[in-house]
C-alpha cells in the first residue's frame, strides 16, 4: 500500500471550510528503523490495523481544542526497513495546539489502533 501525497492533503485541508482557522499544520511520517529502540538489528515488522479504532480516535481528535482538521494513513501487513508505516496531518490554529495534537494523535495511534511486530533480519 503506497502513502498518500500529503501535499495534496495540505492542499485539501486549507480548501475545507474552517481552513481560516489554521495557522500551522504538522505531518508525521513513520518509517520502518533497521534498528529497535534498544539498538539490536530489526528486518522489519509486522503490522495490522484496527480500522474501526482509527476512525474512532480520529473523530476524537477533531474535538480537540484548536484541531481544524486530521488526517492519518495507516500501512499494513510485512514491511521492510524503509516502508512507511503511518502518514499523519494535525492542522489547527496555534502552535502549542497543533505539537500537542499531533504527538497525542500519534501516540494513540501507536498504541489503540496499531499493533506492531519487529522481524529479526533474514
Amino acid at each position: 500500500m503506497s502513502a498518500p501525497d500529503t501535499d495534496r492533503w495540505i492542499a485539501e485541508v486549507k480548501a475545507e471550510p474552517g481552513a481560516a482557522g489554521i495557522g500551522m499544520v504538522l505531518v508525521h511520517r513513520g518509517v520502518v528503523r533497521g534498528t529497535s529502540r534498544s539498538g539490536e538489528a530489526v528486518g522489519g515488522m509486522e503490522l495490522s490495523v484496527d480500522r474501526e479504532r482509527l476512525d474512532e480516535v480520529l473523530a476524537v481528535a477533531r474535538t480537540w481544542p484548536g484541531i481544524v482538521a486530521v488526517r492519518a494513513w495507516l500501512n499494513e501487513g510485512r514491511l521492510a526497513v524503509g516502508d512507511d508505516i503511518m502518514a499523519v496531518l494535525v492542522a489547527g490554529d496555534i502552535r502549542e495546539n497543533v505539537f500537542g495534537g499531533l504527538q497525542r494523535l500519534v501516540g494513540l495511534l501507536k498504541t489503540e489502533v496499531v499493533t506492531e511486530r519487529e522481524v529479526s533480519p533474514s
